[in-house]
This record gives C-alpha cells, sequence and structure tokens, in this order.
C-alpha cells in the first residue's frame, strides 16, 4: 500500500511539473492567420484586429517611424517583453521579433517590419490597403 502510494504521488509530481513547463514556454502568440474578404489570409492580432505595416518604414530599413499623432491613428502592436514573441508562428511563414519604440516599448515586428492596426477598423476588417503608404500584411 505505501509503495502504491508513494508511485502515485510521484507520478502526480512528474506530471505537474511537465505541465507547469509546457504552460511557461506556451504563451499564445500576439498574432494569427486571419481569413478577411477580398484580400485573402492577412496578419491580425489575437482578437482578429488586421495588422499593417507602413512602407515609410520598409524605406528607412525597419524603423519606427509612426509616433505621435500617427501612432493614435495607427496603434503599434505593443508587448511586455521580448519572450511574448515566438520567433514563428505555427501556419504562419516569416519572422517575428521586436523592436524598441522611442518611447522605449516593445512593438512586434514581422520580417523585421514594425506592425500597426488601423484605430477605424473592427475585427475581421481591412479598410486602409494601400492607403497613404499602408499595407495590410497579407500571408
Amino acid at each position: 500500500m505505501k509503495l502504491s502510494a508513494l508511485t502515485l504521488a510521484a507520478t502526480a509530481f512528474v506530471a505537474l511539473a511537465a505541465a507547469s513547463a509546457a504552460m511557461a514556454g506556451s504563451a499564445p502568440a500576439p498574432v494569427k492567420k486571419l481569413k478577411a474578404a477580398g484580400f485573402g489570409s492577412v496578419l491580425a492580432r489575437a482578437d482578429r484586429q488586421a495588422l499593417y505595416y507602413w512602407q515609410v518604414e520598409k524605406k528607412a530599413g525597419g524603423k519606427v517611424r509612426c509616433t505621435g499623432t500617427c501612432a493614435a491613428l495607427w496603434p503599434p502592436l505593443i508587448v511586455r517583453s521580448r519572450t511574448a514573441v515566438p520567433a514563428h508562428v505555427a501556419g504562419i511563414k516569416g519572422t517575428f521579433g521586436v523592436i524598441r519604440r522611442p518611447g522605449g516599448k516593445l512593438q512586434v515586428t514581422y520580417n523585421r517590419l514594425p506592425v500597426y492596426t488601423y484605430v477605424h477598423e473592427g475585427p475581421g476588417e481591412v479598410r486602409c490597403d494601400n492607403v497613404n503608404g499602408w499595407f495590410v500584411v497579407r500571408l
């Protein structure tokens, strides 16, 4: 009886430790693939808000240029730490990372370009592709 209880306790401990380790390293990615009418698959936040890049920043080698009133209209996708952004997300080709914004916050990047939402869009909407140099991130 003592052996069974000890075996059961050891098995439970190992299972709990494995589950804790798996949960610690598996935070949900801040992005997902979204099917958008007329655009096919696009990159979106976890809440289905489409993500965009700005041609000005692409020409600047991925440096953040959208600040102030620009960032008020085009909110950057911000994360608390680098570890919140996996380099690769299942089902999405490309590489993710972060860049430090002028104010010090970390912004998500896709293929080295900072990504943003548009303040006047709801989940699943794409309204501003190819508008003033802004392009939805197509996958």
